[in-house]
């Protein structure tokens, strides 16, 4: 999927949806090395305000990188600004939906800003916030 910024519109949203599990908490605290015992230490979790381990925040905000980079926008995007306010935690084994919906459009810096927010199987929102991006330049993929 690969919008121009002329056949985008205000309202316009598309969303990503993924159940987080275990595997996908350890191999994000693998590749960023953030093993703060919140993620990955359930003895130590257990004593925590939340009383189990949490995913990492910025693995549930990642799955608005998906939306961005691969529906709207879309291929191509660049990711400009993001600003991001954790609501709830992520379970293992919540199913999040990332959703991006467009607010705004200056055509002439070639600029989109999106509301962005995830919400888990309930409808809860668990993270909220906004994001500039420069959208594709041409329609056609060159690669």
């Amino acid at each position: 999927m690969r919008y121009v910024i002329s056949e985008l519109y205000v309202g316009q949203s598309a969303e990503f949806t993924k159940t987080i599990s275990e595997s996908d908490v350890y191999l994000f605290a693998g590749i960023t090395g953030d093993h703060n015992p919140m993620h990955v230490n359930d003895i130590y979790a257990k004593q925590s305000r939340y009383k189990e381990r949490i995913c990492h925040g910025m693995l549930s905000s990642s799955l608005i990188s998906t939306v961005i980079g691969t529906k709207l926008p879309g291929n191509g995007s660049i990711y400009v600004e993001q600003d991001l306010v954790f609501k709830a935690p992520v379970l293992f084994g919540d199913t999040i939906s990332a959703i991006v919906e467009i607010t705004e459009i200056d055509i002439e810096k070639n600029r989109v800003k999106l509301r962005t927010y995830c919400k888990n199987q309930d409808g809860t929102i668990v993270l909220d916030g906004y994001a500039v991006v420069i959208p594709p330049k041409y329609v056609e993929s060159r690669w």
